[in-house]
């Protein structure tokens, strides 16, 4: 294992004409990390991750994989990764075994006992042609060949396409397992909930713009919490509009109820010095909350 970035980016652009896909990314992702790349379709993440793959060249800037230069090292690079794309292609002739040995041929072999272990966690049959499969049983293919050499970096768009619950559940498992090792995971998607359960970090992509690169629980505490209050009395909802980081309130009676951005403990000091507070109860805001909270305002 290097001691280098497991991905590094500077400056990292790419135009199609007049269109910026990518513009001015800097990244540094660490050894041990599971990054979420999070943006809707469009947004740049296939790009970005075809573009330090060397599948296309950028328009400038540079990209490098556990310290080597991702273009003047390619080959040497596909050594080391795992990588599932996000228009995943198979041949469809091929049965998933026959896939699966055809991709270890060309890196030297694996350890097949280990493949095996990956077909039954995920539910895979590697006996049938890849083209009678369905869309989530072939995912299951393309994610066993990025396992399954054990690679220091684990590059992947939209890994969890046609996967269902509970494959994803284990898939999950499988990629904490990477980073507990030591090994890098690089988690491109749209699916927010799974990002939000296994990532360290997550950059959000807007335009080809890296807006925002944070701690998924740096980011939570960011968003606006629904807290419910419950009194012995009726309260007037005027004075809780004038608190420190409410946004809304709802009153019915007893019951308030609070968009909130604050800290709790001011809240909780101002309720509790006027009123007789019987209950409350919080809903933490999740990273699609969080996630919409950025995309407010892309048509502006």
């Amino acid at each position: 294992m290097t001691d280098q970035m497991a991905i590094h980016t500077a400056k990292l652009t790419k135009h199609y004409g007049d269109v910026r896909a990518l513009v001015d990314l800097d990244l540094d992702i660490g050894s041990g990390e599971i990054f979420g790349f999070l943006g809707p379709n469009g947004a740049g993440k296939t790009t970005m991750i075809r573009t330090i793959l060397d599948e296309i060249r950028p328009t400038s800037g540079r990209a490098s994989i556990l310290g080597m230069d991702s273009h003047e090292r390619a080959v040497e690079i596909r050594n080391h990764i795992g990588y599932v794309p996000g228009d995943l292609a198979l041949y469809p002739n091929l049965t998933g075994k026959d896939t699966l040995t055809y991709f270890a041929n060309l890196r030297g072999g694996v350890d097949w006992d280990y493949v095996d272990q990956l077909e039954a966690r995920l539910g895979a049959d590697l006996s049938k042609k890849v083209g009678d499969l369905s869309s989530g049983n072939r995912q299951k293919v393309g994610l066993i060949q990025a396992f399954m050499n054990r690679p220091e970096v684990l590059i992947m768009d939209e890994p969890s396409s046609g996967l269902d619950p509970l494959v994803q559940r284990e898939f999950q498992a499988m990629m904490r397992e990477v980073a507990a090792e030591g090994r890098t995971v690089f988690l491109s998607s749209h699916t927010l909930s799974e990002v939000q359960r296994v990532a360290d970090r997550v950059g959000i992509i807007r335009h080809g713009l890296l807006i925002a690169v944070e701690g998924v629980s740096s980011l939570r505490s960011k968003a606006i919490r629904t807290v419910n209050l419950t009194f012995e009395s009726p309260v007037d909802g005027a004075i809780f509009a004038a608190l420190p980081g409410v946004r809304e309130v709802a009153v019915e009676d007893h019951q308030v109820m609070l968009s909130f951005d604050g800290q709790m403990e001011t809240l909780l000091k101002a309720v509790t010095d006027r009123f007789h507070l019987l209950d409350i109860t919080t809903e933490e805001a999740d990273l699609e909350e969080i996630f919409l909270t950025y995309y407010r305002d892309e048509d502006d």
